[in-house]
């Protein structure tokens, strides 16, 4: 059966889209053309859908909008969006009713006509998925790429052919109701995460194992055996397991030698690939997120290919991005830092040097205290905007480390004039990195379009 002929059954159901998102919008359009009687559900109101709403209408699709939008939820099959908690009251009212409760992911999956390469774990997907779909590009490979990196893959289902190549980003939100798994798949990682939307650990953790736990012996699954929970999956296995480690060799995977050489090891045969200091971004977690890539293409990609990428990828924008070096300087953009915690996991612990840390934005009344000792401990010009910049500042005067001038605070009034003082107070060797620990709202409508900003200043600097 082809998505052609999944599409023809739709023919005249009633089908409903619960929460207009990314993946639905395109997909409640595609139902309606091929000739299903859709229903759009959100919480939203019809102002805040906007433009969405009268798309959506123009082409046949029944709005369904405000508080009360999941009630008398009676479609004959339901499409949930990937947050939407899989254990509604009302999603399990429908399945009683004999609904068909279903996921665009899991339609993608049961009719995807080529390998589905899949990715997930609590951290580090994005950038793993990145790497993964590059390593494959190089080797000449015909690559989609999508799922919960931001690319719905079901609408664009038709395009792609059997000698192509998928590469899926799968949070545990997708993972939950699939009963199909990809041909491989890799979890790079399992630490409390979501705890909000799933009902408690177990179930997070049982919705990432789907996507291994549907595999034929065919299948390839690698698992990451430096982190306990991901490492207690390789009895579950059915198809190969490969392992990767940065502490210990591996008999069948990807490790790290003592001497900071990347060894990919198979039917006994070890193969050196290059050393961890040839790739390009920085930090101990892109080393692992190497290692699973190189797990998940080994076979299909060459040792030259994977240090032709990691010598010339300088990573997912906005997520310590090197944007570029001039007289010396590295200059990154980690714009994605919305919190105080991810620029102190980030940013601040990625380098054995003190840094210039551009920082401050939007205030979302988050506490900034985590950032003082970090801070001090980390930086040495700390360059502070918008409207958190004095909340930041009192936070690093009160750690206890913190000494008069170390680090030296500075306070500007916009993007440009932190990127200009920065390439004053910066010196040969130094490193330059804007992770605000905040929203961007006071000054920039996203964290993309402040990123995309600080990245067009730094390249115009003479």
């Amino acid at each position: 059966m082809t998505i052609e002929d999944f599409y023809h059954a739709m023919r005249g159901k009633r089908v409903a889209f619960c929460g207009l998102g990314g993946s639905n919008v395109p997909l409640a359009r595609r139902f309606a053309q091929e000739g299903a009687i859709v229903t759009g559900r959100d919480k939203r109101t019809r102002e805040k859908l906007g433009k969405t709403a009268d798309e959506l209408e123009s082409c046949g699709v029944e709005l369904i909008l405000g508080e009360g939008y999941l009630d008398n939820l009676t479609e004959e099959v339901i499409f949930r969006t990937p947050g939407m908690p899989y254990h509604l009251p009302q999603l399990e009212q429908a399945r009683r009713r004999g609904s068909a409760v279903t996921s665009e992911m899991e339609v993608f999956l049961d009719y995807c006509p080529c390998p589905v390469l899949g990715v997930t774990g609590s951290d580090g997907k994005t950038t793993t998925t990145t790497i993964l779909a590059k390593l494959l590009q190089q080797a000449g490979w015909r690559v989609h790429i999508g799922g919960n990196i931001g690319t719905p893959l079901l609408p664009q289902i038709s395009d792609i052919q059997p000698d192509d190549l998928v590469v899926a980003e799968l949070s545990s939100f997708q993972l939950i109701s699939v009963t199909r798994s990809p041909a491989v798949a890799v979890v790079t990682n399992m630490s409390p995460n979501h705890l909000d939307i799933h009902k408690d650990m177990a179930e997070y953790i049982d919705a990432k194992k789907n996507i291994f736990r549907h595999q034929n012996a065919f299948g390839r699954t690698v698992l990451n055996l430096d982190n306990p929970i991901t490492a207690s999956f390789v009895p579950e296995v059915r198809g190969e397991c490969m392992l990767f480690s940065r502490r210990e060799r591996v008999e069948r995977g990807c490790w790290l030698r003592p001497d900071g050489e990347l060894v990919m090891s198979v039917d006994g045969v070890n193969t050196p690939i290059m050393n961890q200091s040839e790739i390009k971004i920085p930090g101990g977690h892109n080393v692992e997120n190497y290692m699973a890539a190189i797990c998940a293409a080994w076979g299909r990609v060459s040792p030259e290919d994977i240090r032709a990428v990691a010598q010339t990828f300088a990573g997912v924008e906005h997520r310590a991005e090197l944007v570029r070096e001039l007289d010396g300087v590295r200059w990154y953009n980690d714009s994605i830092a919305t919190t105080p915690s991810r620029t102190v996991k980030g940013m601040l612990s990625l380098f054995d040097q003190k840094i210039l840390l551009i920082a401050g934005g939007y205030d979302k009344k988050v506490p900034f205290d985590p950032m003082g000792e970090p801070v001090c401990e980390h930086v040495k010009v700390l360059v502070l905007m918008g409207a958190t910049a004095p909340k930041i500042e009192a936070a690093v005067k009160a750690a206890r480390s913190y000494k008069p001038g170390a680090p030296k605070i500075l306070h500007v009034d916009s993007l440009q004039e932190a990127v200009d003082v920065c390439r004053r107070e910066a010196k040969p060797g130094d490193i330059v990195a804007m992770s605000p620990a905040c929203a961007s709202f006071d000054m920039f409508p996203n964290f993309e379009t402040r990123g995309d900003q600080f990245r067009e200043m730094v390249q115009r600097l003479q």
